[in-house]
């Protein structure tokens, strides 16, 4: 089976230009985390978990955290958790799929780094969580469909890098990618 890919690059930021860092945004469950963890590895680099940040603060599950204090708080908290970030070099950044609603967030990861957003069909994101279980803003008002088409305008509004991922791509290919797409930006 053929693996067709695409990736459009939208800005001409280099990596050295931001210290190197990476941020990796998109849908929960399109593998942020893991192909963070892989890039990290990949690189050498520092690895940061913006949900692991919130968990570690709040001392809950996300989805805890947003059933007792909703989802109004939860983005107040992730927005500060991510403009409290230490001054980093060399590291990647996986966010939360719901980090695209602060701007002032955003601007900031921005501002530090070159943002990717991995970018999965809506059927593979499906049938990847279970959103009873994942912490994910907006469900109470929206379908999970619906949270999908109104964030990757979003997503697509803040990206540096968009790495369109296909179905049966392993996570190694897409880390690869990444790395071959940021570093050639840099001229490396």
């Amino acid at each position: 089976m053929k693996i067709i890919y695409s990736i459009l690059i939208i800005f001409e930021k280099t990596t050295n230009e931001k210290n190197m860092n990476i941020t990796l945004i998109g849908m929960s469950g399109v593998g942020k985390t893991t192909i963070g963890k892989l890039l990290s590895k990949k690189l050498g680099y520092g690895f940061v978990d913006v949900d692991d940040l919130i968990k570690k603060r709040i001392g809950m599950s996300l989805q805890s955290f947003i059933d007792n204090s909703g989802d109004a708080a939860f983005l107040e908290l992730e927005e500060q958790v991510v403009l409290d970030l230490e001054p980093l070099e060399s590291c990647i950044i996986a966010t939360g799929g719901s980090m695209i609603y602060s701007e002032v967030a955003m601007e900031h990861l921005r501002s530090i780094s070159t943002v990717v957003y991995l970018d999965a069909p809506f059927g593979w994101i499906a049938r990847r969580i279970d959103p009873s279980k994942r912490g994910v803003v907006g469900l109470k008002d929206k379908s999970l469909k619906e949270l999908y088409h109104e964030r990757k305008v979003l997503y697509e509004k803040y990206l540096d890098v968009h790495i369109k991922i296909e179905k049966g791509e392993r996570k190694s290919a897409i880390a690869d990618r990444i790395i071959a797409i940021c570093f050639k930006k840099n001229g490396s």
